[in-house]
């Protein structure tokens, strides 16, 4: 695990090569490394050093972090700068969306923003921008990746061979698990519903006034993901809004506003931008619903039918979940969970919360169903789901003829890394590169 969790300070996860940690301002700064043209600073890696540490308990006794991570960084620059010789693109709209579930999460890393910001010497606005570029970085890395990666193959020998060689590391296959969900949140009330169309109402009556709608967003927006950046939410493409704002901002004319438009999350005023045939982009302000005095008697009554009619056969679960989960991500995909960012169903049950962790153990084989439970997120609102268990592999040894599939994926991403290594090496020898001690 320490060596998954090393790796992964190569690249970004939610640090900033922008972010400067005040705490670390009395220290003088200096530069470790320079490649082609650009400076890594001693700041930048203990940036990246706090949010590691921060983020993965675990690492708070590895003495070899800062190592590690400036060999990432100055890996990092050298693939960059090829991503920009070849003309790598990039979907923005996603870096949009990641952006703001990072920032999210790193925000409950602090008790309040303030703090964020004091401690991490920058604007919410810079944080989240910042956390924008690592994101985009990101992609391009990845994409260099699955294009060096492209066609690679491995032969049975070469399994086998990897087995061999990596016996005593892979000879436990650990749990996993493949589940769905159906959230519902609780209603509003029309007390907290009125509140908020009041607040949304004046903002517009505001903004017909005269008041820009960036600084309006700045001040008054409830999305934590874009109300620092003027309530910019970039070229999102058709389909992946809720269908109430999608089809509100496509009525709009390039500059315009809309008016009031409803969906699950509260009142929303839209400003477009541009519009192309397939995605849009937009601004939006968010006053949220307050949900916390809503009645979730109904929410539950439903998911309780929800239950009934999948196991009775009468619907499928991934059809009602498309059809009445009020998660749009989940849902789109028949209610599938999927863990970082993966496209794989398939994951370890530890890698979830211990409140859900507990839900799934209580599920026993493929296809049972939870009563409907009461989920209270890390952040947010709190909501009502059922899950259903879609497979599972129990923890076993493993057996190089029955999981072939299992290590021929494993020769093959080792496979991979090699070669991008030996690639990435080479790219170092055409760039001048040096470092000192951290």
């Amino acid at each position: 695990m320490k060596k998954i969790l090393r790796k992964a300070a190569l690249l970004l996860l939610v640090g900033s090569s922008s972010l400067q940690v005040s705490a670390l301002a009395d220290v003088a700064d200096r530069i470790v490394a320079v490649v082609g043209n650009e400076v890594i600073f001693k700041s930048e890696i203990d940036t990246r050093e706090l949010m590691l540490r921060m983020q993965y308990p675990q690492l708070k006794q590895d003495k070899g972090l800062s190592r590690t991570i400036l060999d990432g960084l100055i890996d990092q620059k050298i693939i960059l700068a090829k991503a920009q010789i070849d003309s790598v693109s990039i979907d923005e709209n996603s870096v949009v969306s990641m952006a703001a579930d990072r920032f999210r999460e790193l925000s409950t890393k602090f008790a309040s923003k303030a703090q964020m910001e004091s401690r991490l010497g920058k604007s919410s606005a810079g944080i989240l921008e910042g956390i924008r570029q690592e994101l985009r970085n990101q992609q391009l890395f990845d994409t260099l990746r699955r294009k060096k990666s492209a066609g690679v193959k491995v032969t049975y020998n070469e399994v086998m061979a990897f087995y061999s060689a990596n016996r005593d590391k892979i000879s436990q296959i650990p749990e996993e698990v493949s589940v769905s969900q159906i959230l519902k949140y609780s209603p509003v009330s029309a007390e907290n519903r009125a509140q908020s169309l009041a607040t949304i109402e004046r903002i517009r009556t505001e903004i017909k006034g005269g008041a820009d709608f960036v600084a309006m967003a700045k001040q008054y927006s409830q999305d934590p993901g874009s109300a620092q950046s003027g309530g910019d939410l970039g070229f999102v493409p058709k389909g992946q809004l809720i269908p109430s704002f999608e089809n509100a901002a496509y009525a709009l004319k390039e500059g315009q506003i809309s008016d009031i438009v409803e969906t699950r999350y509260g009142f929303h005023l839209i400003q477009l931008l541009s519009k192309e045939q397939n995605s849009v982009h937009v601004r939006h302000i968010l006053i949220v619903f307050d949900r916390k005095d809503g009645d979730a008697s109904g929410a539950i009554r439903q998911l309780e039918a929800l239950r009934s009619d999948a196991l009775s056969g009468k619907e499928s679960f991934a059809a009602l979940a498309k059809k009445y989960s009020d998660d749009p991500a989940s849902a789109s995909i028949g209610g599938r969970i999927l863990l970082g960012g993966s496209t794989k169903p398939m994951f370890s049950p530890s890698a979830l919360r211990p409140q859900l962790q507990q839900i799934i153990a209580t599920l026993k084989k493929s296809g049972d169903i939870s009563e409907p439970q009461k989920i209270e997120p890390q952040q947010g609102e709190a909501f009502y789901a059922i899950f259903r268990l879609d497979d599972q592999r129990d923890a076993h040894t493993l057996d190089p003829e029955k999981d072939y599939a299992y290590l021929e994926e494993l020769a093959l991403n080792h496979k991979n890394q090699q070669i991008f290594g030996q690639w990435v090496q080479q790219l170092r020898k055409e760039v001048y590169v040096r470092s000192s001690d951290i």
